[in-house]
């Protein structure tokens, strides 16, 4: 194996967050020589320090924020001072959306000195850090400024963050390994403020790209007390594909 996706957090939005019903710290992504933590929300820091297999965020070579709501991004500047050796060593990179830095920005002004590269995602761009390469396919329909991922690696690991679904969306992340924030258990009115995926959004969407393993994550509360791996095997009964609900502390390999 070259690779593992560690994951610090498998809850989401306001009340799970704030309730810590699921962790919220977000994934670590390990390929070859290269850790990357994705989305580090409350207590990621804590989380990974707390693991019994060694996660030294000392060790990190970036943080990548798919958007900037707390529940993403919350421990990002923790993050990188952890990177940077409380900011005196200047080293690691930062990849964001612009409006995390610059409206009501998330991170703050003295730790972006210590990074030593910041880049701003934009849709339909490359980004690299040492072994690891990724693609930004689309903006989101989110509150917010927001970006899915797809990493190229030994496979293409694709992530979906938090999105109104839309119709063109799955045929923008056809990869082997698929993850989906899937907050909801029933869909969204057309009109409803709120723009998360659901279980039906998350059925269609691998249903059309077919990956060889679809990780549902990020859980809202109603969806937590439904028990998300009894949606995950009935989904895999009814698709055929690998399904599996991530829980606090999962780790997959590729």
């Amino acid at each position: 194996m070259e690779g593992f996706i560690k994951f610090f957090g498998t809850g989401g939005a306001r009340f799970v967050t704030s309730r810590q019903l699921r962790a919220t710290g977000g994934l670590w992504l390990h390929y070859k020589e290269t850790n990357l933590s994705i989305d580090p929300g409350p207590g990621a820091i804590v989380k990974m320090h707390g693991s019994r297999e060694r996660f030294d965020p000392g060790q990190l070579d970036g943080v990548i924020l798919t958007h900037k709501h707390l529940d993403h991004a919350n421990d990002v500047n923790i993050m990188i001072e952890a990177i940077t050796d409380g900011g005196f060593k200047k080293r690691g990179a930062l990849f964001c959306p612009e409006d995390a830095l610059s409206e009501d920005p998330v991170v703050l002004k003295h730790t972006r000195g210590y990074i030593e590269k910041i880049e701003i995602l934009k849709a339909k761009q490359s980004y690299a850090i040492k072994d690891i390469t990724f693609t930004v396919p689309v903006r989101h329909i989110h509150s917010v400024e927001t970006y899915g991922l797809i990493f190229h690696l030994n496979k293409t690991i694709g992530l979906i963050t938090d999105t109104r679904f839309f119709d063109e969306l799955p045929d923008f992340y056809h990869t082997d390994y698929l993850i989906i924030n899937v907050l909801r258990s029933k869909p969204i009115e057309k009109h409803h403020p709120l723009d998360h995926l659901s279980l039906h959004d998350f059925a269609t969407i691998i249903r059309r790209v077919k990956p060889e393993v679809a990780i549902m994550t990020h859980f809202g509360m109603n969806i937590i007390n439904e028990k998300p791996y009894l949606h995950a095997e009935q989904l895999k009964k009814e698709t055929g594909i690998e399904v599996i609900a991530a829980h606090d502390g999962m780790k997959i390999e590729f």
